[in-house]
């Protein structure tokens, strides 16, 4: 009789032992079913990439969540909701979605893009964008008539950003009295380019020009050499976009070694 309760007190305590273990693995019982600490850690991940801090606070309110969503799902199962072809479909569905998003992040990281792809393509915007900038303002109407008589009216006087409010019809400059800011000449059509390097600070095009847009009346109001963006101020916009560039490709490649019947 003294063997077996000894028995029984060791029993009890190894149990006590192992039970702080179980309970450290699980969450919650809901139902007679354990909720795992995992899936916890799990949506926690997911906030914390979102960049929300995990406060003592939000500990609590993910594991009411994740005590809900095992309510829940025990029963959406208790109606057959997980046996019916709609969910077999989003099921499959969004497993390609997780696996595609886990290819992607795993080429990422497989295939990051260094600085000096990075620095490389800098020097390759510096050099197409080195040289002199204009600032010019234009006037567009769809008629050679309309340019030559909006000339005629600012050689008699008119104000150049007057009449581009009223009557230019490029939307983006001509609120902002025909202004286009600084630019390299490179950037507009070649039509208009030609025109605008051939004026000197303070003049207007003697005639219109005309490129696919229409006509144009130009002025040019000062030149600079080019302001480029300091290397360190573009870095991350230029490694997404070569990220991006990157897995671009990627995806190409993979469809073009596929065999699709």
């Amino acid at each position: 009789m003294k063997m077996k309760c000894l028995s029984a007190i060791a029993a009890a305590a190894i149990l006590s032992t192992l039970a702080p273990t179980v309970s450290a693995q699980n969450v919650a019982i809901v139902n007679g079913k354990a909720v795992p600490t995992a899936r916890m850690d799990a949506l926690a991940q997911q906030v914390a990439r979102s960049g929300r801090p995990i406060t003592p606070e939000m500990q609590g309110q993910l594991k009411e969540e994740v005590i809900a969503r095992e309510i829940f799902m025990q029963e959406a199962k208790k109606q057959g909701l997980d046996t019916t072809e709609d969910f077999r479909t989003q099921m499959d569905l969004a497993r390609q979605t997780l696996l595609i998003r886990e290819l992607f992040a795993n080429y990422q990281k497989t295939s990051p893009v260094t600085d000096a792809d990075i620095k490389a393509e800098y020097d390759k915007f510096a050099a197409a964008n080195s040289g002199k900038e204009y600032r010019a303002r234009h006037i567009l109407v769809e008629k050679e008539d309309q340019a030559k008589a909006i000339i005629a009216q600012l050689k008699k006087g008119g104000k150049f950003d007057e009449i581009a409010k009223k009557s230019s019809k490029d939307p983006g400059s001509g609120a902002n009295g025909g202004d286009l800011d600084w630019a390299n000449p490179s950037n507009y059509v070649p039509e208009f380019s030609q025109a605008l390097i051939k004026l000197t600070k303070g003049q207007t095009t003697e005639t219109p020009v005309k490129s696919q847009f229409g006509y144009h009346i130009i002025r040019l109001d000062d030149v600079r050499d080019a302001q480029l963006p300091k290397f360190d101020d573009v870095k991350p916009q230029i490694a997404q976009q070569l990220q991006q560039q990157k897995m671009t490709k990627y995806q190409e490649e993979l469809r073009a070694k596929a065999k699709i019947e």
